[in-house]
């Protein structure tokens, strides 16, 4: 029996080869529309996630600022100037962290190689634990180590947008810049971060916090970073701010006094846009299936009207209401999943036309790795499997339950 439904379905389809070929190209237009939303949004996310790892995600960096309300005998309105001591605060007084760096940073210093000079290069002065907490990893050399630091090394890693700025195609290891009048020699060079802009990471000229010493007074620091071992982010972040809070008098809960960069907060709150964002592009993919399934389900009515008859004979035969049920149910969903594979292959078609969309690289050069790829995954086809079975589902359904319910006598007489 389930074998002459199938038969009698595929023979309708085949009848009516136009009207079942338009059907369904709806069908495919509309998952294709699924697809590559839902592609865009997983693209989106992958290009964010990216962005954010290069700063690192595990990492607090805190930064001064001003009071902005009364504590003690300070007024608001006082500056808050950190030191080299505050790093030993916290790498001794905060539980979980692994590892706490002071950061230096001078703009406008005077960096030359031959006769190349540059004054929009962002020289830094830092500990060598600096290159793990910023996930800094070394392309070509070695980054800085501890006995760089002891020794007050004339040493310098730099970024690859530095080293193209200093060196254009040459070689950069073992080679001599000046900083400040000053020789230091390049002993490493980073992998390119996906970032934008003249001052990002790519730009940096990274020296030994000791060796900027030597070049300026670095008793007031710009700033600090440091990692830890996973435990709640937001309470080490409140503890870092207690800790300095005790050292500088004002009250921990003044947040402008220093400024606490929570990064895996900042992560999770993008995560939850993006999140959100995905969702709501397989919402408005569903509904441009759903145009589609409002065309197959129109099909299949008209389908049960002129097979009514049909219908008729198949129940004075001995057909069973489940047997109709199927038979209707069964071509809505052929018709279905023959084009949403045709959808698919739309979508992979366009997302090798597309290629990716601009994000990352209207800021930056080399900088495409951040921009969006319409990265069609497994994940992607598995969530418009499941809106395609539900759209083709309950598209086919209504007609089938009509085309159940029809009168075995009424359906004879029909003409």
């Amino acid at each position: 029996m389930t074998r002459d439904l199938l038969e009698e379905a595929y023979g309708a389809m085949r009848h009516n080869r136009r009207r079942t070929a338009l059907t369904m190209l709806g069908m495919a237009w509309g998952i294709a529309t699924v697809v590559i939303l839902l592609a865009f949004g997983s693209g989106l996310e992958r290009a964010i996630s990216l962005m954010f790892s290069s700063w690192g995600t595990d990492v607090i960096g805190v930064f001064p600022g001003r009071t902005s309300l009364q504590a003690g005998g300070s007024k608001a309105g006082s500056e808050v100037r950190l030191k080299l001591a505050d790093v030993d605060y916290i790498r001794n007084e905060v539980p979980m962290i692994k590892g706490v760096t002071p950061v230096f940073d001078r703009f406008g210093t005077t960096i030359q190689h031959d006769t190349r000079t540059f004054t929009n290069l962002n020289l830094t002065g830092v500990y060598p634990v600096y290159e793990r907490i910023r996930q800094f990893p070394v392309a070509s050399g070695r980054g800085l180590n501890q006995d760089d630091e002891l020794e007050h090394a004339r040493v310098a890693v730099i970024g690859d947008e530095a080293k193209r700025r200093l060196f254009s195609g040459a070689q950069a290891l073992g080679q001599t810049i000046r900083i400040a009048g000053v020789s230091f020699q390049v002993i490493g060079v980073y992998q390119h971060k996906v970032q934008g802009g003249d001052n990002n990471d790519n730009s940096m000229v990274v020296i030994p916090f000791s060796a900027m010493g030597d070049l300026y007074d670095t008793q007031y620091i710009t700033g600090m970073f440091m990692d830890y071992d996973g435990g709640d982010h937001q309470q080490i972040s409140r503890v870092v701010r207690g800790v300095l809070a005790g050292h500088h008098n004002f009250r921990p809960d003044d947040r402008r006094a220093v400024f606490v960069a929570d990064f895996k907060q900042d992560f999770d709150e993008f995560s939850i846009v993006t999140t959100a964002l995905k969702i709501l592009l397989a919402f408005i993919g569903a509904l441009t299936l759903g145009i589609g399934g409002i065309g197959l389900m129109n099909i299949m009515l008209v389908s049960v009207q002129q097979r009514t008859r049909e219908i008729g004979v198949e129940k004075a035969l001995g057909a069973q209401k489940r047997h109709i049920l199927f038979q209707f149910l069964a071509e809505a969903l052929v018709i279905t999943f023959a084009g949403g594979v045709a959808g698919v292959g739309i979508a992979y078609l366009i997302s090798w036309a597309v290629g990716s969309l601009p994000l990352m690289s209207a800021f930056g050069e080399n900088s495409s790795a951040g921009d969006i790829h319409l990265h069609i995954n497994l994940t992607t086809l598995a969530a418009a499997t499941v809106i395609l079975s539900f759209v083709g589902i309950l598209s086919g359904m209504i007609p089938a339950i009509r085309a159940a319910r029809l009168d075995p006598i009424e359906s004879l007489r029909y003409e």
